[in-house]
């Protein structure tokens, strides 16, 4: 349950400017995730959230910043990147797909107009056909940079 609660906050964080444990309680609760203040403190650390504040001064939760290098969640599952049009298609181990795509929903590429995760493939569908080109590229140089 910890773990299907936390995934679901990484992906609510993504999604909304959430201000307060408060708002995050109560989506939570939408998705039948009933916790308590200290639960919600202690995933909140065990994430890593921090505050950051957008162009009106208003705080909101996000992941902490990753470095360059891909999180070894994603670099160890990851099998292949390749780009068609401007879908980049990336293939990762049986079952892993999903949460590498959390990782990737993570990233601070504004090109990146969607994602899809299936069980062991990735669809990343990009603004055009060169942002999915250098997405790909990219992709590959931080794995080979493991």
């Amino acid at each position: 349950m910890r773990n299907a609660r936390q995934e679901t906050i990484l992906r609510l964080v993504h999604t909304h400017k959430i201000g307060t444990q408060r708002e995050l309680q109560e989506i939570l609760e939408q998705y039948n995730f009933c916790v308590t203040q200290a639960t919600l403190s202690r995933d909140i650390r065990n994430l890593q959230l921090i505050k950051k504040a957008d162009d009106n001064g208003n705080y909101y939760y996000q992941e902490k910043e990753e470095s360059i290098a891909l999180p070894d969640l994603m670099a160890f599952n990851i099998n292949g990147i390749d780009s068609a049009g401007n879908i980049v298609v990336v293939k990762c181990n049986t079952g892993t797909a999903q949460a590498v795509c959390t990782g990737i929903d993570g990233f601070d590429y504004p090109e990146i107009v969607g994602t899809l995760a299936g069980d062991d493939t990735i669809f990343v569908l990009m603004k055009n056909a060169a942002q999915a080109k250098k997405f790909a590229e990219d992709m590959i140089v931080k794995l080979q940079n493991r």
